[in-house]
């Protein structure tokens, strides 16, 4: 078998990089690192992170990133931020790695607003640009950085007197203000130039600049007449996305293009076509085809909690009734995830319960495998669950608090009620 080929995510922490691991993680054909010049949510998520690497474009960087690429034998770095991915283009012949991103021109045009505008001037999709305040006859007007992302620094101006008092305009835009629907467009481009794909999608809720509510569209004519006309004119190579706004007549103009995945382009990944995944293969030379689910799909995020405690174990006591069985007689499949996590990472697994009928029977009508378990130890009534608990290191999970409190006072050992099991689960792949 050929051997998988290692890609590094740079930077592992952002949005983007989060996605990208979603999007990478099971991929058979590759081994995924991340990359962070920062203390963040990467060290809860990559089990191949390395640490300390400068932040992109600080003295040493070059130097440092090339030592961790050849250290670790990457093959690919994907940026994972639109700073990144412009510094990595531009540098893109110093690298010991290939650079998962389009030619350079396109990286620098999309990487600013005013010179996408310019760029596409003449296209009726490009929204009104004042080069001052003094040129716009409507209010309100937007004023946006040239290069910022994730709506920050954004402002809504609604006066002449208003926009004097904002504070500093080095490298804003000054622009129609735009008070329609918004949506994402995620694109791929084949190597052939040819545009494979268009999936709009709404933006139905916006937190710091962040779709964490969406909806897969079925893109009217307009919306892919606009993306074929931006494929055309600029050379994209795998994935990229664009957004666009409607104006106060409901027409669609543009905000940004991105020669990158968004961040939130996991809703078309689960509609059955990973863009990043795609790209990839198509660096590597290999056919790409696009083919989605054809089903009405939508998403919600909200903040997911990760935790990393200092609990070191070697063996998991688990009861069965109310706790790997629940009260209304589901399987708890969030506490069998657990426990195969733990098999996997040679914990040896005890269940340990005082079931009315025979344990292994009622696993196998539940459909779990009785094998999973090293014990099965069928406890008499009024008989102590910590007597059958060696010495080993150990966890114990039980829904009874009475349980738990004899165990803890008993051996000391950590216990936990089944919404604690969250804690314990190693998220990194």
């Amino acid at each position: 078998m050929t051997e998988p080929k290692r890609v590094a995510v740079f930077p592992a922490g952002t949005e983007i990089g989060l996605e990208l691991h979603q999007a990478l993680q099971y991929a058979t054909w590759f081994t995924l690192f991340g990359i962070s010049s920062a203390e963040d949510h990467s060290r809860f998520v990559y089990r191949n992170l390395i640490t300390g690497v400068p932040f992109v474009g600080q003295p040493g960087f070059l130097e440092r990133i090339n030592e961790e690429l050849v250290r670790w034998k990457i093959d690919y770095i994907y940026p994972a931020h639109d700073s990144a991915l412009l510094f990595l283009a531009q540098h893109r012949e110093q690298l010991k790695a290939r650079v998962v991103a389009p030619e350079l021109r396109t990286v620098e045009i999309t990487r600013s607003k005013r010179k996408t505008y310019r760029f596409f001037e003449g296209e009726d999709f490009v929204p009104r640009v004042y080069e001052n305040i003094r040129q716009a006859t409507d209010f309100p007007v937007f004023l946006k950085p040239d290069r910022g992302q994730g709506s920050q620094g954004v402002r809504r101006i609604d006066s002449v007197e208003e926009y004097f008092s904002a504070g500093s305009k080095k490298d804003f835009v000054l622009c129609e203000y735009l008070p329609g629907e918004e949506c994402t467009v995620d694109c791929f481009t084949g190597t052939d130039g040819r545009l494979l794909a268009a999936y709009a999608r709404s933006r139905d809720r916006i937190k710091t600049g962040i779709s964490v509510s969406s909806r897969l569209l079925k893109p009217p004519d307009e919306i892919n007449r606009i993306a074929r006309i931006i494929n055309a004119r600029l050379r994209f190579d795998g994935a990229w996305f664009f957004q666009i706004k409607k104006d106060a007549q409901g027409n669609w103009k543009l905000l940004e293009i991105a020669a990158r995945i968004a961040g939130t382009s996991g809703l078309t990944r689960c509609a059955g076509v990973n863009l990043p995944l795609l790209t990839l293969y198509q660096c590597m030379g290999g056919p790409v085809e696009v083919e989605d689910n054809h089903i009405p799909i939508q998403v919600d995020r909200a903040l997911v909690s990760r935790y990393q405690m200092d609990c070191s174990y070697d063996a998991v006591y688990v009861d069965l009734d109310d706790t790997l069985l629940l009260r209304d007689g589901r399987v708890n499949g969030y506490l069998l995830m657990f426990l195969y996590q733990a098999v996997h990472q040679g914990k040896r697994l005890t269940l340990l319960t005082r079931h009315h009928a025979n344990p292994e029977e009622t696993l196998r009508k539940n459909r779990i495998y009785p094998g999973l378990f090293d014990r099965i130890i069928h406890l008499e009534q009024g008989e102590p669950k910590s007597a059958c608990i060696g010495k080993e290191r150990a966890v114990f999970i039980d829904d009874s608090f009475k349980e738990r409190k004899e165990v803890r006072k008993s051996l000391g050992i950590p216990v936990f009620d089944v919404d604690g099991v969250q804690c314990l689960f190693d998220w990194r792949a």
